[in-house]
């Protein structure tokens, strides 16, 4: 660790100091916990999501839409609907108008990764989601200090936590996140993907990343439902802002969504809501099996690296399924739908 990083974790340290947060100091001992009992890191991989950049705001950029999806092309699609919306509902500016759809055009014909509108940047942004284990692979589950919502509901249709990425400020030298993120966004300075398991192009990548973009974002810890395979753990469901939100995702999966999805028969019903009853009676287990299944609820870390002009976009080697395509209806100037036959 260079005496810049060391000088970094001293001033973090001071500063927990003079907030006198008793709270804060539990989360730190949280931490250091699990640094001992769970010292590896599972990469999964990359993950992507839209941040922005308006002057009117500051100069930082912002996550305006989560970094956890797993494809480019998700994150052109979502800016492509937001920009759309925007230009039908946010301005009756005909000037304004013609600049968001102009953008909108782009990203219906080609997979940039930045667009600008209006004197505001976009731009897709590149992060990787890890989760720390131990050992014999086993995954750190929810820690006590983890957040929860205010309302532990169990109801299928009630409204799940918002993402804590909205609004983000991407800020790689924060003064209030203590000294265990400080010492861990030092020791992922220099993290790059290594292994035969990776494609040549992918490890040359990944080392070009770590010097171009050399800063650290810590995002918000997310929560998974992951299911333990063959060959590891594999996610089986989204992320989730909080562990009960993650464990209502497992209850309502096991009780409504996989019988309707994989057309259950009605033993195979039983089974797993018997199972996901069981799981809910404990309200905050981090572990459910059924029918010779194990899902567990884990903490998933995230980063993105950041560089002069901000945040790493995708990398040439990130795959897409798809490309780009026109998704909305046209939309005229004059603030007029347009639905072609």
């Amino acid at each position: 660790m260079t005496h810049d990083w060391q000088q970094q974790i001293h001033t973090l340290h001071a500063e927990m100091i003079r907030r006198d947060d008793p709270a804060a100091w539990v989360r730190e001992a949280d931490a250091m916990d699990a640094s001992v009992l769970y010292p590896g890191f599972a990469l999964r991989g990359p993950v992507f999501g839209v941040a922005v950049q308006d002057p009117a705001v500051g100069p930082e950029w912002r996550v305006l839409k989560p970094v956890v999806n797993g494809m480019p092309q998700m994150c052109r699609d979502s800016l492509n609907t937001h920009l759309w919306f925007r230009a039908k509902d946010d301005t009756d500016d005909p000037a304004v108008r013609r600049e968001l759809l102009a953008a909108v055009d782009v990203l219906e014909r080609e997979p940039v990764n930045e667009v600008e509108a209006c004197g505001v940047r976009y731009r897709v942004v590149r992060g990787d989601e890890f989760t720390r284990c131990d050992d014999e692979n086993r995954l750190e589950p929810p820690r006590p200090t983890d957040p929860e919502p205010a309302d532990r509901t169990w109801e299928w249709r009630a409204e799940h936590t918002p993402s804590p990425d909205l609004d983000l400020a991407l800020d790689p030298d924060p003064m209030d996140d203590g000294p265990m993120a400080g010492a861990l966004r030092a020791g992922l300075r220099g993290f790059a993907y290594r292994g035969m398991r990776f494609p040549t192009e992918v490890r040359r990548e990944s080392q070009r990343a770590a010097a171009s973009h050399p800063h650290i974002v810590l995002l918000p810890t997310c929560f998974a439902v992951v299911e333990r395979e063959r060959t590891g753990w594999e996610p089986s469901l989204a992320l989730q802002a909080t562990p009960h939100d993650a464990r209502r995702v497992l209850y309502d999966a096991m009780i409504e969504m996989w019988p309707m999805l994989y057309k259950f028969d009605d033993e195979k019903k039983a089974a797993y809501k018997k199972a996901a009853e069981e799981f809910r009676a404990l309200e905050r287990a981090d572990e459910a099996l059924v029918a010779g299944r194990r899902f567990q609820v884990c903490r998933v870390e995230r980063m993105v690296r950041m560089g002069p002009d901000g945040p790493e976009t995708p990398r040439p080697s990130d795959v897409d399924e798809y490309g780009p395509m026109k998704i909305h209806p046209t939309l005229l100037e004059d603030g007029t739908v347009v639905f072609e036959e």
